[in-house]
């Protein structure tokens, strides 16, 4: 049963459940033209750099930047170019406050990939001393949470930054440290049968939980679409840098596989996921952020030969459809669920977040470089 939202959902992105994905009416084969996404994405890009929001160095921002990164490299716009460099400038290439904290180094990604373009060691070095510092004082999160990367989000935040400095300053340490951090967060997060991740450990079925334990209304557990977006983002972002021969690259593909068989199953008839990922009807809006991040992954998979194009291709090729039927007129980018652990606050076509943005920027990025024929 479709509750009310979700079916005024499925008319305001003018798509139905029966049609099939594969066979694209001659609008909708509009929106995949790489001509028509780049335009796209320079119009959400512009809309939001015009409409800032939060600290620069939060991690709202963080996965901000890195859609805007990834809309420069698909456009190669001079005016997003000059705005990434001059928001570097402006924070002199800091991260945030908190140095073992994940969410303060997410930015770091975007120096990062701007470092690559320019060389210019200020650009790098204080990247290089809170790697360094995560790395040799213990901080914290793991004094209170156990593990340093103790909720699943913090997959996008963390890894990337330790991945891409390792490779760019040719330090394995770094490689190794993320490894060990990212494996324990799996270790404790990861759900083997759903192939999907909790968003901390006060959602899984444990022992420790018992009496008190989170479900959803329909009974089942709670696995946020966000927060599984966050990581499938993430994964792409380290298979992007790991070498093909790497010892460890094998985990993260496998990781990718299993959570995307998992993911495309839960998809939605308009296309887009629910926030709750097991109980849709329990948050029936569409939402673009978790839903974006996993197009942006599905699609990376597909372009990179880690995913069956036959599989994968139909349930990307509706997700962006209606990822594309979200963003206005002026480039805003609707539908995004606002910040917090869970989706409590409700969310419209009118709610909008930074990183909302990143993610639809992301997937446009990669869906731009799919082969249709």
């Amino acid at each position: 049963m479709i509750r009310p939202l979700a079916a005024g959902l499925l008319l305001t992105l003018g798509l139905t459940s029966s049609a099939p994905a594969q066979t694209l009416a001659k609008a909708d084969q509009a929106v995949f033209k790489p001509k028509y996404i780049k335009k796209q994405l320079l119009k959400a890009t512009r809309w939001q750099l015009a409409h800032p929001k939060h600290k620069v160095t939060d991690w709202t921002n963080g996965a901000f930047y890195s859609g805007v990164f990834a809309a420069y490299q698909a456009t190669k716009s001079r005016l997003i170019l000059d705005s990434l460099m001059a928001m570097g400038n402006r924070t002199q290439w800091r991260p945030d406050r908190r140095y073992d904290h994940a969410d303060d180094i997410a930015i770091c990604q975007t120096y990062l990939n701007l470092y690559r373009l320019k060389k210019e060691r200020r650009m790098i070095e204080p990247t290089l001393a809170v790697v360094e510092k995560l790395r040799t004082v213990p901080g914290p999160e793991v004094q209170h949470n156990g593990i340093t990367w103790w909720w699943c989000d913090a997959l996008f935040m963390g890894p990337p930054v330790l991945v891409k400095l390792g490779m760019l300053e040719n330090q394995p340490q770094y490689l190794t440290f993320s490894d060990t951090l990212y494996a324990q967060t799996y270790r404790r997060l990861y759900n083997p049968q759903q192939h999907l991740f909790t968003r901390d450990a006060s959602y899984l079925w444990n022992a420790a939980n018992e009496g008190k334990t989170k479900k959803e209304s329909n009974g089942q557990p709670i696995f946020w679409s966000r927060g599984n977006g966050w990581v499938m983002g993430g994964l792409v972002q380290i298979l992007q840098e790991l070498p093909a021969n790497h010892p460890t690259r094998p985990f993260y593909v496998n990781i990718l596989k299993e959570m995307s068989a998992s993911l495309i199953k839960l998809q939605q008839p308009d296309g887009l996921w629910r926030s709750s990922l097991l109980d849709p009807a329990a948050y029936p809006g569409g939402e673009t952020s978790g839903s974006g991040f996993d197009t942006y992954a599905m699609a990376w998979g597909i372009n990179n030969g880690l995913l069956d194009r036959a599989t994968y291709l139909p349930a990307v090729q509706k997700a962006w459809i209606a990822l594309d039927k979200v963003v206005g007129a002026d480039g805003k980018v609707g539908w995004v669920q606002p910040i917090g652990a869970d989706p409590r606050r409700d969310f419209s076509a009118d709610s909008w977040e930074v990183y909302g943005t990143g993610a639809y920027l992301l997937a446009g990025s990669e869906v731009m470089k799919l082969k249709l024929k």
